[in-house]
């Protein structure tokens, strides 16, 4: 097994009487792309959204056994929500900028967490922006409003939006799937340039995708983690009959 930047241990989690994690347990590595893949309704999004804490805002969720980061459980009475969730950004399915300026969007989160003067986060907006592969696009229209972008643009705007409380972790679920080709190529581009500096998490239904951008990949079905394994192998030689039936589309 990898060298552990996260792990999820005999996770279960209940929605409800709606039993939908089941026992999961495995280790994400640092600065590589590990995917999430499986069938509609599998658990991917509900799991990725547990490692920062956010099905916490949902009414009767239950959790039983851990996820660490670093060797700490996110569950400790001593967890700082606010600051797990700085820690683990997200990039959610459809590009949700705010109702505000370019710069506005991306100097949001280091000033809420009061990272430095008006100096700093000026220079910590052109940073993620960067990051995020958008400064050479939006450089000189920092002032206008994020709507005026286009799709592929606002999700890698709310990509620059996540980087610039300097995350550990970047969660990302189906960003592409709202997005034309030609998009999907320039964010999947974006995605593996990341890991150089975080560690990634995606969830996708795009098989091709998650061949793509990944170097791990977890196959989930029916809220049980079926396999995990280096990408390659799980494509080329998958250990479970469920996982090679997935991946031959003999169901999605």
């Amino acid at each position: 097994m990898p060298e552990s930047k996260i792990t999820v241990e005999k996770l279960n989690l209940w929605f409800g009487e709606n039993h939908v994690l089941k026992d999961v347990s495995f280790s994400i590595p640092p600065n590589a792309v590990t995917a999430i893949m499986g069938p509609s309704g599998c658990g991917k999004s509900t799991l990725l959204r547990t490692v920062n804490r956010m099905n916490d805002l949902i009414l009767g969720t239950r959790v039983t056994g851990d996820i660490r980061i670093d060797g700490q459980s996110i569950f400790a009475d001593t967890t700082d929500v606010i600051d797990l969730r700085k820690r683990v950004g997200m990039v959610f399915q459809k590009p949700n900028p705010f109702p505000k300026s370019i710069l506005e969007n991306v100097a949001f989160g280091p000033r809420i967490h009061r990272m430095g003067n008006h100096a700093d986060i000026q220079q910590r907006v052109e940073q993620a922006l960067r990051h995020a592969n958008l400064w050479d696009e939006v450089k000189d229209r920092l002032h206008d409003n994020a709507f005026s972008l286009s799709g592929g643009q606002q999700q890698r705007l709310c990509t620059a939006r996540c980087l610039s409380v300097e995350p550990e972790i970047v969660l990302l679920d189906e960003p592409a799937s709202a997005l034309d080709p030609h998009s999907t190529a320039r964010l999947e581009e974006l995605i593996r340039q990341l890991k150089q500096d975080y560690t990634v998490v995606i969830v996708t239904h795009n098989m091709q995708q998650a061949a793509r951008v990944s170097d791990w990949c977890a196959f989930l079905m029916l809220g049980e983690l079926v396999e995990f394994g280096r990408t390659e192998n799980i494509f080329t030689k998958p250990k479970d009959r469920r996982t090679e039936d997935f991946l031959t589309g003999k169901f999605g």
